[in-house]
Order: C-alpha cells, then structure tokens, then sequence
C-alpha cells in the first residue's frame, strides 16, 4: 500500500497526526526545569512513535550527563532511571512497537550500549512496562485489561523499586482534588494505593525480565 494513502487513511480512522518537532521543543520549553529533572515523570497518552518522548528522554540523558558524569555506577543507574519516568500510550500496535525500539535506541546510542549489557536489556523491559499497547480513553489495554502503569523509584547502590497503579484510580485524583469536590480533603495516600509492590530488584534482575519478555 502506498505509504501516503496508508498515511490518510491513519489520520481518517484515527486521528493520526504528527507534531513537528521545532514545535515539541518549543513547548517542552515551555516546562523546560520538569524535562531537566531526572525524576519528574512525563506521560504521553497518545505517544505514536515517540515524537514528545524522544526529546524528554534526551534532555533527562544531558541532565544526568551533566550531575553524574563522574561515576559510571551512578551514571548508568540514574540514565535508567530518566527512562523509567516516562510513558506512553498508544492505540497502533506498529506505533508503540516503533515507539519503544526508538527510545531504547537512543538509550543505547546515549551510553554506548550493546544488546547484550545488562542495562540495555534493563531497559528493554522497563520500556515494555511503560509504553502501553492501548487506549488512553478507555483507560483499557488493547486486550480489554485496566492499564497498570509501574511506578519506578531508584532506592540507590543500584537498587530500584516498583509499585504499580491502575491507570483509572490515577485519573480520578484531579477530579477528587478539586477544592468544590466532596472529596476535596481526601488525603493522597487515601487514593494513591499500589495494585502491587515489588521487592527491591538490581539491574541483573531487570536484565533477566527484558530477556523472558523478548522470547
């Protein structure tokens, strides 16, 4: 099928756009000091190929470049962790397959990594995890399952926890915190309670998941 009437045919059913990307940095510039912190975490929920998470990714990459440059330990370990705080999802299984080879590439080109390094196989799977194959307004996977987000967290001395949220109740806490709401006192902890929390896990770990996901 030609490529152009594959490409109206996409933005017919649904909806498919692309953002260029002088626009993308204009407005990341817009929270320019949240893309710059290593923690902050960025939500896509119509990612495509990854076009806003690409240049978050790679300003999360410079920032920690520029903190931890000195150590190769804290280097690797805290680049996965600007990984970790981003997600996506995306209705088109081609997109989100794209979408992740393209972020795990510049992950990879970033640090200088092989297939084989356990931090990029770390990564292969983190990015598994957070760019969802679904639908950000049904709030549903593309198999019909509640999206479940992991909530990744670095305990340090190469150490990461995850706990893990179902979309859904995440969407609810604006509504819930608005200061006309009936809910308006609610404290977070009252909302924000994990599905799942995992024991602490290395990168060897992760590793090991990246490899059984693959297969």
């Amino acid at each position: 099928m030609d490529s152009q009437i594959r490409s109206r045919r996409r933005v017919s059913d649904h909806g498919e756009v692309f953002t260029p990307a002088w626009m993308v940095e204009a407005m990341l510039d817009l929270v320019r000091g949240e893309t710059e912190r290593i923690d902050s975490r960025f939500l896509e929920p119509a990612c495509g190929s990854g076009n806003f998470l690409l240049p978050v990714l790679q300003r999360k990459l410079r920032a920690v470049r520029a903190k931890f440059g000195h150590s190769d330990f804290d280097l690797r370990h805290y680049a996965l962790l600007g990984l970790m705080c981003c997600y996506g999802i995306e209705l088109l299984a081609d997109n989100i397959a794209e979408c992740r080879a393209n972020m795990l590439g510049v992950f990879a080109r970033y640090l200088d990594l092989d297939e084989q390094d356990d931090l990029y196989r770390a990564a292969s799977y983190v990015l598994s995890q957070n760019l969802v194959h679904g639908d950000a307004l049904t709030l549903r996977t593309n198999d019909g399952r509640p999206i479940v987000f992991a909530e990744w967290g670095y305990l340090g001395k190469g150490k990461f926890q995850r706990r893990d949220f179902r979309f859904d109740s995440l969407t609810q806490m604006s509504a819930l915190r608005a200061p006309d709401s009936l809910f308006s006192l609610i404290e977070k902890h009252e909302v924000f309670k994990p599905t799942r929390t995992y024991p602490p896990i290395g990168l060897s770990e992760l590793a090991a998941l990246g490899d059984a996901w693959g297969r």
